[in-house]
């Protein structure tokens, strides 16, 4: 079994893309054969910022190493630096509706959102189904907000398949994790930098603490009153950080009265910042050998750019270009 997933380095990561990517392709490592990359092309669909592209391509390479990425069992690269990828997207853009593109959510939801509709943007879609079909992935973990993309992904395969022949790409399954795949922000909406609403996985504690404290927003009820749990953003996202034993015992204590919402924010800080501290601790080891990250990726490109030569190779031969 071979898993891909994609991280688009577009600024500081948060516990969004902790719990919907990064913690399932960590867990996944053991699963089969995987490879994970850099999107830094997808990234530039909507930011022109040289300077910051290349910042946030190396604070994610480090961030996803610290928290568990490990080169030895994963082939981790740049998206970049596998040229195949293009060559690859131009085919099945051949075989793409204008239609399928124009019923893109992703595509409408960052438009509405202020970003400037741009054809790399529209076309996005396309270039995730390259990413994928490339490495002849066939379990691709994504969050809900991507599922329809990798519908996209399993129309544009069946579709190079039906016009020149079965094989010819594989067609890939996700994997979604319904108790995380969407993670709440701190106002209540999905988790997301276009909302401004997110918690960061590594930072300083006080003001990654004061996130926590000062932007959910809470009801009136009075401190010895119960408190509701339904669409509670505190208790949805303690839930991740804590035990099972905790989250129910907070759950109680909402039911029961007698306690304040800071209460609850304080306990929630708390089970945040112990959550990610051996995630801290392993990002320091990786700061301290400057060379390492660049070695890794390095290699990854080699492997990556192996395989991607194969699938591409194949390709060509089915649609008449060699």
């Amino acid at each position: 079994m071979r898993i891909l997933t994609g991280l688009q380095p577009s600024g500081k990561l948060h516990v969004g893309n902790y719990f919907g990517a990064m913690q399932p392709a960590v867990q996944l490592q053991d699963k089969g054969e995987a490879f994970y990359f850099i999107a830094d092309y997808h990234a530039m669909t909507s930011s022109q910022d040289p300077a910051a592209l290349r910042e946030n391509v190396r604070e994610l390479a480090i961030d996803f190493l610290a928290c568990g990425l490990d080169p030895e069992r994963a082939v981790f690269f740049r998206q970049s630096a596998v040229p195949e990828v293009n060559e690859l997207a131009w085919i099945l853009s051949t075989v793409c509706p204008f239609s399928l593109l124009e019923k893109g959510h992703s595509y409408k939801d960052k438009v509405a959102n202020g970003i400037a509709p741009n054809h790399a943007l529209f076309a996005y879609p396309v270039l995730m189904a390259a990413d994928i079909l490339l490495y002849d992935s066939n379990q691709v973990p994504v969050g809900k907000d991507q599922k329809q993309h990798l519908e996209m992904t399993r129309d544009l395969a069946g579709k190079i398949n039906e016009t020149y022949g079965e094989g010819t790409v594989i067609v890939p399954e996700p994997i979604i994790r319904e108790d995380t795949a969407l993670v709440i922000g701190t106002d209540g909406r999905k988790m997301s930098k276009s909302y401004h609403n997110t918690l960061p996985i590594f930072g300083d504690e006080k003001p990654s603490k004061k996130i926590i404290m000062k932007n959910i927003i809470t009801d009136s009820t009075p401190l010895e009153e119960p408190k509701p749990v339904a669409d509670s953003t505190i208790l949805a996202l303690y839930k991740l950080f804590a035990s099972e034993a905790d989250y129910n015992q907070m759950v109680a204590d909402h039911l029961s009265g007698g306690f304040g919402y800071g209460h609850f924010k304080t306990r929630l800080a708390d089970a945040y910042w112990e959550f990610f501290a051996p995630m801290r601790a392993r990002r320091e080891e990786i700061l301290a050998d400057p060379g390492f990250v660049d070695a890794v990726l390095k290699r990854g490109a080699e492997r990556a750019r192996e395989e991607a030569s194969k699938v591409l190779d194949r390709v060509r031969k089915a649609v008449g270009l060699v």
